[in-house]
């Protein structure tokens, strides 16, 4: 965006501020200018009371800026001319004042603090009018609430109380609490999510309930937690029956839109370990894949979170399109249930196309791939990948003719994936219980210029799993190897680029990398999780060379400060650490602040005096600092001085990223953000081609780049399209100068602001 798109949007800006706002509010009727709560004890919090209220001011892009509200006001009332509709469609109706709406709000927050213990509170909204606008303000006067004095369990004779007896003493109701009734509901789901994991699949929450006591002008409550007997057919009381597993029987060929077809007719049975499985025509799965799957074993006491873990279990299994489980009494004992596991066949085969343009460092082009899929290729849910790739790119800079204005790639990549851990020496219970998947890979890619040709073949071998509800996921390279070839190189290149720039040496020269990496990920992140807090951690470490370095030490001897070879090739040798921290805070349904921070290092030792170039960390971008282009800041305070030639220097081995964005709904899939991004990259020791590189920690704080701006987002659900315009505020490469650009962001031609597109939010 140049400065003139810039003044535009500052006055479209000023427009949608100052226009009238209560243009379309009815004479004698008042726009909701703004809402209030306040709440006159601390165990209430105003954001707690304000999802009750039943109506709010118009939406606030950024909280301030009334955008929607502006939109609408600035249409026209002739219906038949478009952009009339256009921005009435974009923009959102005056909230007008509804007396009977503040009545119904002060009803339902009494209902609510009433739930939370104060039975004797009270709500009066205060309204005033000021020309066309009402400011309301909800006053709530909680007075004193019901605490519990005393809390005790009403034991029943039967083998359950005594369970949830025993299980009441970790009890997350306390003494002194407010008799809150959503703690009170915890609890009752908490006991009865023990119940049922112990066999007593017919019980529920609704034979847990609360007997309270409290004294004539008292506001101390007794509180008894009653567990209830089943009623039998004579509406006696009777004991809670313990269920144990009976058959276990597994449809692999399911109707879900034809559920009584012919079910077990004109199919085959198979008993594999104990479970019957019924087969159609088509024996896609193997019994063992079932089986290793199926957490619920005949004979074993019932448990929801045995169903669950077998839920997630087939669920993990793409040649699967449903799942579903079903119990009944069995006929032959009263104390045993049949398990009937539904399942219905997906898609074995898939075939797709992309195409997109890329934008990377200013250079333009368009890259195209096609994957194939096969998701049941040794008929026990193995998914085979093949991916064929090419690209395209246009390159630009001024670099005395070394670098041509093209670039070429293409290459494949083959993958295997088999949901299971494949590791020797283990039990099959640990296998089963760890949910794994492992992973087999090859790759290859050839990248063509008029300089050089290079290929970079790959294979890997890698575990990855996760725990419950899929919050804590690990990664295992056990194996990873890269093998980099140069068969053609040009004298040119080699003399004014590498020989120059030992950085880059170890990149255009045939090398070997062979590392071995682990990664943990937590998320809270759900399907229930959109209206709430949201974060997710990522920690990970890779070496490589070790094992090499070993052997290589063993048998050969090493002349000088030379490195050791494998077959004439030299191997990388370093270690990395990874740091990533991402908190979403949703403020309501349509403002969000988001904090990142992301931090690495990576150390060369022993056969390699740098970290390999595409090892190295870089900053700037649309995911980092967006003030700068991607590989255009840093490392510390470099200057660089002969453009686009320091790609090569513009790295180093040690990364800080941090930002802080506002995200705010605007109307239909559009989206606007406010970003100020903090980052740069060091390296860890001097090295010649990147004066004032090196990290030193009584001054790296000074050369901590900053940048602002905002962005312009469409949001479509299934992904997100990304436009930011960053500006720098402190560039630490002036820091012999000036280095507050903030001070002058229109000057230097442009070259304080970096336009940025990108598919996904960049954290």
């Amino acid at each position: 965006m140049n400065f003139t798109g810039k003044i535009v949007f500052v006055i479209l800006l000023g427009v949608l501020s100052s226009c009238s706002l209560t243009k379309y509010v009815p004479q004698g009727r008042y726009l909701v200018k703004k809402v209030e709560v306040s709440v006159d004890d601390k165990n209430v919090k105003p954001s707690e009371v304000k999802p009750y209220i039943k109506q709010n001011v118009n939406h606030k892009t950024f909280g301030f800026i009334p955008m929607q509200l502006g939109l609408y006001s600035l249409s026209g009332t002739d219906s038949t001319k478009w952009h009339n509709r256009f921005l009435k469609k974009s923009g959102t109706a005056p909230v007008i004042y509804d007396e009977t709406l503040t009545v119904r709000s002060e009803n339902e927050i009494r209902k609510m603090l009433s739930n939370k213990g104060f039975l004797n509170a009270d709500v009066e909204a205060e309204v005033v009018y000021k020309k066309k606008n009402a400011y309301v303000k909800y006053n709530v006067t909680c007075a004193d609430p019901l605490i519990v004095e005393e809390l005790r369990f009403n034991n029943t004779s039967d083998t359950l109380g005594q369970i949830l007896e025993n299980e009441f003493s970790s009890t997350i109701l306390k003494e002194g609490m407010l008799l809150d009734r959503a703690q009170l509901d915890k609890e009752r789901i908490r006991l009865t999510n023990r119940a049922r994991n112990l066999g007593f699949y017919e019980f529920n929450k609704e034979y847990i309930n609360y007997t309270a006591d409290t004294m004539s002008m008292s506001k101390l409550v007794g509180l008894t937690l009653n567990v209830l007997p089943r009623k039998g057919r004579d509406s006696d009381d009777i004991a809670h029956k313990r269920y144990r597993i009976g058959r276990v029987m597994m449809i692999t060929d399911y109707d879900p839109l034809n559920p009584q077809s012919e079910l077990f007719m004109k199919k085959d049975t198979v008993v594999y370990d104990n479970y019957h499985i019924v087969y159609g025509p088509d024996r896609f799965i193997t019994p063992s894949t079932l089986a290793r799957n199926c957490f619920i074993i005949p004979g074993d006491i019932y448990s929801d979170r045995m169903v669950d873990m077998t839920y997630t279990s087939f669920s993990r299994l793409q040649n699967l399109k449903y799942v579903n489980v079903k119990f009944e009494p069995s006929p032959v004992d009263e104390g045993l249930l049949d398990c009937y596991i539904l399942l219905t066949k997906g898609k074995n085969q898939t075939l797709r196309a992309e195409l997109e343009g890329t934008n990377s460092a200013g250079n333009f082009g368009f890259a195209t791939s096609v994957t194939y899929q096969h998701r049941n290729i040794f008929h026990g849910a193995e998914v085979l990948t093949v991916k064929v790739h090419g690209g395209y790119e246009y390159l630009t800079g001024k670099l005395k003719d070394l670098i041509k204005n093209n670039y070429m790639e293409y290459g494949a990549e083959v993958g295997l994936t088999f949901p299971q851990f494949m590791f020797p020496f283990l039990s099959r219970d640990f296998k089963k219980t760890i949910r794994a998947n492992t992973e087999i890979k090859l790759s290859y890619d050839f990248q063509q210029r008029p300089e050089y040709q290079r290929v970079i073949a790959g294979a890997g071998f890698r575990y990855n799993w996760a725990t419950r509800h899929n919050r804590f996921r690990h990664s295992l390279d056990f194996i990873d190897v890269n093998y980099v070839y140069l068969p053609y190189k040009s004298d040119a290149f080699i003399e004014s680029i590498i020989n120059q720039n030992p950085i880059s040496y170890s990149s255009y020269n045939d090398h070997l990398i062979s590392r071995t990496g682990y990664s943990f990920f937590r998320s809270n992140q759900s399907l229930n999780s959109l209206n709430r807090d949201i974060y997710s951690f990522r920690i990970a470490t890779e070496f490589a060379g070790n094992v090499l370095y070993g052997a290589s030490a063993l048998l050969k001897k090493k002349k000088d400060d030379d490195p050791y070879t494998i077959a004439g090739l030299r191997f990388e040798q370093y270690w990395k650490l990874d740091f990533d921290y991402v908190y979403t805070k949703k403020l309501n349904s349509k403002n969000a602040l988001a904090f990142h921070i992301a931090s690495g290092i990576g150390v060369p030792y022993l056969n390699s005096a740098v970290m390999p170039f595409e090892k190295r960390y870089y900053s700037g971008g649309a995911n980092s600092v967006r003030g700068w282009s991607v590989r255009t800041l840093g490392p510390g305070r470099f200057n660089s001085t002969i453009g686009s030639l320091d790609y090569f220097n513009q790295c180093g081995d040690i990364r800080l990223d941090s930002s802080i964005e506002y995200r705010s709904k605007l109307f239909w899939k559009l989206e606007m953000a406010a970003f100020v991004d903090a980052g740069n990259v060091w390296t860890i020791k001097d090295y010649e081609n990147q004066s004032g590189g090196a990290f030193d920690m009584e001054s790296f704080y000074k050369e901590i780049a900053l940048a602002y701006g905002l962005g312009i987002r469409f949001d479509f659900n299934f992904f997100v399209l990304r436009f930011d315009l960053g500006m720098k505020a402190y560039d630490p490469s002036l820091l012999d100068y000036d280095p507050w650009v903030l001070k002058r962001p229109f000057e230097d031609k442009g070259r304080n602001m970096t336009f940025h597109f990108a598919v996904g939010y960049p954290f």
